[in-house]
């Protein structure tokens, strides 16, 4: 099939003109532009500067206009040659030496070289940096082995690592990972996030805030040029009108459907895809301060939630029930002898009684959407009635979801004893190593925002990630599992399985167990 090929002003008025018919044309009467997809995204992306955002909603459009050093195998979390060619690793496990693709420019045109890795990587982790101030970053955590990067030449850099680190290769597939160009930096400065400039497969055009972000087939791209001329990334925060835009024809794709729609897109004209990934969704818990301290209190909420219902009906089918905070799609890490928490409301009462907490108040914080956060107010309702159900006095307050992190991230302290969340990770350290070590509470820069604390999993946790011996970190991450099903820092509530719905004009798109959006192969008719 031969695209129609558009000029810059063509390709934004075709844009203009598919949002306007998706927005307002009655259901079956919409018709986006050939060659031009349109996806529906579920938020505002906060930035465009992989460095410095943590949403998978935003990463799902970085992954298309940057690449890494590494990349996940289509299909797989396994891990492959991206930018980089080939990589040794001394015998002790703490130099990594990577070659790099020759020939490869920024779509600024600058060159992709030692030095713009080195760059990328200093910014993230060298507070002296000249563009340091371009942060926060907040997953530098990712590479926070790093202690020194070397561009030994043009088309080798050194990556020095105060110890062994397993999961540093899968972290370098990460969009946390992907290498922007340092000219694109040094001209824009703090608003690089709104000037994206990698050397992936689309190039940025534009971005209107809160209606789209364009991206455009990068004609110079190193590799297989991409099948679209462009994307049109519609922020669509209403789950029930990304619904009805799909079926009206105003988008091509929606990521992330709501489990009640699926059956509207079964008849024809529509295609599903769904994927299984390392996804869990959870409760935090504050347990610094106020009901959920108490451990028993903590261990009441997660008896108290029906997750079989908020499965099989909230979510109809499309999510299992969570054991714990380590996804079963890592099965060589996974704990099979973990069982969920079952329902029972009796015991939670009992809990409740022993602890001193019946009728406690608690603040309840629930998003509207986002990243893997699968149907939030349909399942912060549930839960709401569950806790009541238990003597336990629920306020929520709902929020958008850049919002919403905004509260989350920061601590509950002060603020909430409970809120809504969900992981998609890469590598079975991410979640807890962020998310569950004393060292990841808020004020240290980490993501524990209900400040949970165990000696125990902290020393499991870094011996793990500096193990090479992967039946070794299996042991640990398993040992790590039961105790902190225990402590029940979080509630643990569900394993999703990922699911994206096209038009049947869209071809060659599959879902990725990283739950990224790649789109570089996908023809639209």
């Amino acid at each position: 099939m031969k695209l129609v090929k558009w000029t810059r002003r063509g390709l934004f008025a075709a844009v203009g003109a598919a949002m306007a018919v998706g927005s307002f044309a009655l259901p079956g009467v919409a018709q986006t532009p050939p060659g031009v997809l349109v996806v529906g995204q579920i938020a505002e992306p906060k930035s465009l500067d992989p460095a410095a955002v943590t949403a998978v909603n935003d990463f799902r459009i970085l992954v298309n206009i940057y690449e890494g050093l590494t990349r996940y195998k289509p299909g797989t979390l396994e891990v492959e040659p991206g930018l980089a060619e080939s990589w040794t690793i001394s015998d002790d496990g703490t130099e990594y030496t990577f070659k790099l693709r020759p020939g490869v420019k920024f779509q600024d045109g600058t060159d992709f070289n030692a030095e713009a890795v080195k760059f990328n990587f200093d910014r993230m982790l060298d507070e002296s940096h000249p563009y340091a101030n371009t942060g926060p970053f907040p997953l530098s955590f990712f590479f926070s082995a790093v202690q020194k990067t070397t561009a030994v030449d043009d088309l080798t850099v050194k990556f020095k690592l105060n110890a062994p680190y397993a999961p540093f290769l899968s972290n370098l597939a990460y969009p946390t990972g992907l290498i922007v160009s340092p000219a694109a930096v040094a001209k824009y400065g703090k608003e690089f996030g709104r000037h994206p400039v990698g050397t992936g497969p689309f190039k940025f055009d534009e971005w209107k805030s809160n209606e789209r972000v364009v991206v455009s087939r990068n004609d110079a791209y190193w590799g297989k040029k991409a099948g679209t001329d462009a994307v049109v990334f519609r922020p669509i925060t209403d789950a029930n009108t990304r619904v009805a835009e799909m079926l009206s024809g105003g988008i091509d794709m929606m990521v992330e459907v709501p489990p009640t729609s699926l059956a509207e897109f079964s008849k024809g004209g529509f295609k599903i895809a769904q994927q299984a990934g390392p996804h869990v969704w959870f409760l935090i818990l504050n347990a610094k301060s106020g009901p959920f301290a108490d451990k028993r209190v903590r261990q009441a909420a997660n008896y108290a939630v029906n997750k079989g219902a908020i499965t099989n009906d909230v979510l109809e089918g499309t999510a299992d029930i969570a054991a714990g905070p380590t996804p079963p799609a890592f099965a060589w890490a996974y704990n099979n002898d973990l069982k969920p928490y079952p329902y029972d409301p009796e015991k939670a009462r009992a809990l409740l009684k022993e602890a001193g907490a019946e009728g406690a108040e608690l603040t309840f914080y629930v998003t509207e959407g986002g990243s893997g956060m699968l149907d939030p107010i349909a399942m912060g309702t549930a839960i709401q009635a569950d806790l009541a159900a238990v003597g336990l006095k629920v306020k929520i307050e709902t929020f958008e979801w850049n919002t919403f992190l905004g509260k989350v991230n920061p601590g509950l302290e002060g603020k909430a004893d409970m809120a809504e969340m969900a992981w998609m990770t890469n590598d079975p350290d991410t979640l807890p190593y962020l998310a569950l070590r004393t060292d990841a509470w808020p004020d240290k820069g980490g993501f524990n925002s209900g400040y949970y604390s165990n000696p125990k999993v902290d020393a499991l946790l870094e011996k793990a990630r500096t193990s090479t011996d992967q039946a070794e970190r299996a042991r640990l991450y398993k040992e790590m599992q039961v105790i902190v099903h225990d402590d029940a820092p979080w509630v643990f509530v569900a394993n999703w399985k990922q699911n994206a719905v096209t038009s049947d004009r869209v071809q060659n798109f599959a879902l990725e167990p990283s739950f990224l959006l790649q789109l570089q192969n996908v023809v639209k008719n």
